[in-house]
This record gives structure tokens, sequence and C-alpha cells, in this order.
């Protein structure tokens, strides 16, 4: 057997794996946690959210974010769901992508770059335009319930006693793609809203009419799925 080439076709392997991790390692993760005030108390949920810039030759893509909206059971059959999206005029999903970001730069109260934002801790108030848009489905298993719920009158929708509380966001652990499973080697980013909501894989699109019933703008413009979940 000729062992020549095993040198040149292992330092080649390990180059090609090597640019992988740097391509699709994410810049940073955050925990994105929403807080409500209930006449049962104070409910919450969170979720794991990967930023990913574009580190590709073609440099023809842009930063993404990959995660899913963050959805609080708020007992009694209510509930607040987080999007992944913003309100510029119409619907934005790339606002999604600064967030923690933008966050951390308005707790310090001086610009923090995107390379900075792996190295950070602490958590951090999301408030203000931050905020993502909330919605709330009067039943879960029926987008056409959506309704919006803007952040400083949550009793409208969600019922006395109901009050947004805390949004925050809280850079983690990176990990080492694609071995972040946990623990030491980072946070995985969250999966769980098709659990909540299973028609968001129907084939009618049900995910804008979930938009269209909470009457948010631009859904035509826009993939709807993506502002639930995105891979």
């Amino acid at each position: 057997m000729n062992f020549k080439w095993v040198g040149p076709v292992v330092l080649l392997a390990a180059l090609f794996i090597g640019d992988q991790i740097r391509i699709n390692r994410p810049g940073h993760k955050y925990r994105l946690t929403v807080e409500v005030e209930t006449p049962a108390g104070r409910k919450s949920a969170s979720g794991v959210l990967a930023v990913h810039p574009d580190r590709g030759y073609s440099r023809g893509g842009h930063t993404r974010t990959v995660g899913d909206a963050v959805f609080v059971d708020l007992g009694a059959g209510k509930n607040l769901v987080a999007l992944l999206a913003h309100i510029d005029g119409k619907l934005d999903l790339d606002a999604t992508n600064y967030v923690a970001l933008r966050a951390y730069t308005a707790a310090g109260g001086k610009r923090v770059s995107f390379n900075e934002m792996s190295r950070l801790s602490g958590s951090v108030p999301v408030t203000g335009a931050l905020i993502p848009v909330l919605v709330s489905f009067a039943d879960p298993s029926n987008p056409g319930t959506a309704r919006v719920v803007l952040p400083d009158d949550s009793e409208a929708v969600l019922g006395k006693g109901y009050r947004l509380g805390a949004i925050t966001a809280e850079v983690v652990p990176n990990g080492f793609w694609p071995l972040d499973f946990g623990g030491v080697l980072g946070e995985p980013v969250t999966r769980g809203i098709l659990a909540r909501l299973p028609w968001l894989n129907g084939s009618d699109n049900p995910a804008a009419t979930a938009l269209r019933a909470a009457g948010l703008p631009g859904v035509e413009a826009i993939d709807a799925k993506e502002v639930f979940t995105r891979k």
C-alpha cells in the first residue's frame, strides 16, 4: 500500500473541517427570557438563539439567526409568544440578529462590537424598540386566533392581572459547532415551538394566516414561518 498520499489527504481533510467550523460556527448565542406577571404568579420561558455572520467566500449572504420564538405558557389556557420579528413600518426579520448586541450596548452605555459578543456575560434588559413582536393565541391549535399583545397594555388581550414583566438577553457559551450539545460544549439552540404550534408545518402557509389574523403589516413580503422558527 502506498502511504505517501496519507499525510496530504489528512491535512486537506483537517483544513476542510476547520474551514467548515469557521464558516458555520455562530458569532454568538444568547438566551432570550420573557417574564409575565399573572394572577397566579410570575410565569416565564426562555430560548437560546444563535446569530451567524456571513463568513462564506461569496459574501452573498447576510447575518442570520437560528432558533425558535419563545412560547410562554401562562396557565388557564393563556399564552404569550415572543416572535422572531420586529416592526419597522412592516414586519422586520433582520432586527432579531442584533437584539442582544443592541441590548448590551444600551446597558453598558457604549458601543459593543459584533466580535466582542461571544466574550460577554451577564443578563441585560431588552426594552423599547428591542422588544420583539408579541402575540397570543386564544386557541394555540388555531392560527386564526392570534392577537398582538402590546408591551404596555398586556391586559387588553390577556385579561385583567396579566402584565408583561422583564425581557432579558444573556450571552451563553458558543460551543464548538457542530458538537454544541450542552455543558462544556456550549448551549444548544432551543427548539420547541413546533410542539406548541404544530400547524406551523401545514402546507397552506398557516404562519401567514396567524400574522394576518394579528393584523401585522407586510406579511406578503416575508417567509412567514421564519417569524416562528429559523434553521
